[in-house]
């Protein structure tokens, strides 16, 4: 089926506006999750309610009277003064002191995703969920208040990564970056108008007023990204490369049918999981396609079947993409894994892979084994969801966690004082509660040092599509 000339991240949209108009309930969308509650040695509620703590850590701001993570303190109160906006609020990518706005924006999409697909199961988690999400959608609000503008960055992030000082002391520049008609950004504004259309979703029923506000303030974000075409890797090379280039681009990449990969930058196989979903359940005959793709990339993630070929495990069982950050790619397949096993089990079908059956219950397997080598179930039993279990990283790459609290030392720490901090052995002051790091290397080795930034790196990226993960299991082993 040809494509326009809009890209798969401008899909993204369009997929979760189909969600929203569509006659289908949420109700109904929730009602396939069974109890299975036998044994198992995680508790996944327990892991649930830490990966969505996680995100207080990594909050910018003013912060609220209930924040829990202590340790934290306000930060970056005059963010976007220097553009004369209100750029207050949102969350540091990772470990360092950066707003970025275009993962910003895909960790709320995946946040509210995961809300849309598992929320109904989620029961006292649900509340703080939301709270994540909107910490992301109100800052979200801010960057596209003004007409045919969308700030997607505060800070200037050469100069913050040549300092290792703590959110609350830092003294590098707050650089504002924009795209605006002349200097356009296509995907990531369709990415923050995917972030506002899912997270309308979420406050659909419980806050409609704001519902109504975030899609409508998408369909506004997503026509300027449309109307306005490039990439904001262009125009913004200097500031957001190589941090966050937009490497997959914008343009129209419907050809590359087993692109399989699954994150910030590229969301090809998100889109037609979610299209197939069009098909599967909303009987969206048009889009029938959409499910022989789907099944594309879950054959590519059975080690045995006809078209495994560029799948890759660990000795240990886990899926290994690269090795920066791999976590990322095994929390966005899990969740899609999940996903796609609900959407078949509505649909009362099964993939194909080259004639041979895949049952959603095999999904769930390979994504159970996934979430339980993530939570120690590995060949050095560690677990690499901070705070969870007795045996987990100690020296995480992250400034805030790794630096006295201002609890602790009041006193100011500069720029190249803290990295007397960063290259020592000592485990990080501040646990970071429920962070999930870059994860171990092709041969399940993870050496647990602060400065290895590609293993032991956290990321909000990495948690918002576990929420949902989690949430699935912690219900279908009778832990909610």
């Amino acid at each position: 089926m040809a494509l326009s000339p809009l890209s798969f991240k401008l899909i993204t949209l369009i997929s979760f506006l189909l969600l929203s108009l569509s006659k289908a309930s949420l109700a109904t969308t929730l009602g396939h999750h069974r109890r299975h509650p036998r044994y198992t040695p995680h508790n996944y509620r327990d892991a649930l309610a830490k990966s969505i703590l996680f995100f207080q850590g990594q909050r910018s701001g003013k912060l609220p009277p209930n924040q829990k993570m202590a340790w934290r303190k306000d930060s970056g109160l005059s963010d976007g003064s220097s553009m004369n906006v209100d750029l207050v609020g949102g969350y540091y990518d990772a470990g360092d002191n950066v707003k970025f706005g275009f993962p910003m924006a895909f960790t709320t999409t995946m946040l509210s995703w995961s809300v849309v697909e598992f929320g109904g199961v989620m029961k006292n988690e649900l509340n703080n969920a939301k709270q994540a999400i909107r910490w992301a959608t109100d800052y979200l609000l801010k960057a596209t208040a003004l007409p045919d503008t969308i700030f997607v960055q505060v800070g200037d992030a050469n100069k913050d990564h040549a300092c290792w000082e703590r959110p609350e002391d830092m003294d590098t520049p707050r650089t504002v970056l924009k795209i605006d008609k002349n200097n356009p950004g296509s995907e990531v504004a369709a990415e923050t108008a995917a972030a506002l259309a899912s997270a309308s979703l979420v406050f659909k029923k419980s806050d409609p007023t704001y519902s109504k506000l975030l899609i409508k303030t998408a369909i506004r974000v997503f026509e300027f990204g449309d109307k306005y075409r490039g990439s904001y890797s262009n125009g913004l090379n200097n500031f957001v490369c190589p941090f966050y280039c937009s490497f997959s681009g914008y343009q129209n990449l419907g050809g590359v049918e087993f692109d399989n990969t699954f994150g910030w930058d590229n969301k090809h196989v998100g889109a037609r999981i979610l299209l197939s979903k069009a098909f599967l359940i909303q009987n969206v005959k048009s889009l029938y396609e959409y499910k022989d793709h789907a099944d594309n990339f879950i054959c590519s993630l059975i080690p045995d079947a006809p078209s495994s070929s560029s799948v890759h495990y660990t000795p240990g069982g886990l899926l290994f993409k690269m090795g920066d950050s791999n976590m990322q790619y095994v929390t966005s397949t899990t969740f899609l894994l999940l996903t796609y096993a609900k959407y078949l089990t509505s649909a009362h079908t099964t993939a194909n892979c080259n004639g041979r059956s895949i049952t959603p219950n095999i999904l769930r397997t390979i994504a159970k084994k996934q979430i339980d080598y993530l939570l120690g179930e590995n060949p050095l039993k560690m677990s690499y969801m901070v705070g969870y279990g007795s045996h987990y990283p100690q020296r995480i790459h992250h400034r805030a966690s790794s630096l006295p609290s201002i609890a602790e030392h009041p006193a100011k720490i500069d720029c190249s004082s803290g990295f007397f901090v960063m290259h020592s052995n000592s485990p990080n002051p501040n646990v970071l509660i429920g962070a999930v790091v870059g994860g171990p290397d092709q041969n399940d080795e993870f050496p647990d040092e602060r400065s290895d930034f590609e293993q032991s790196e956290p990321s909000t990226y990495i948690n918002a599509p576990l929420v949902g993960s989690l949430a699935y299991f912690a219900h279908s082993f009778g832990q909610l």
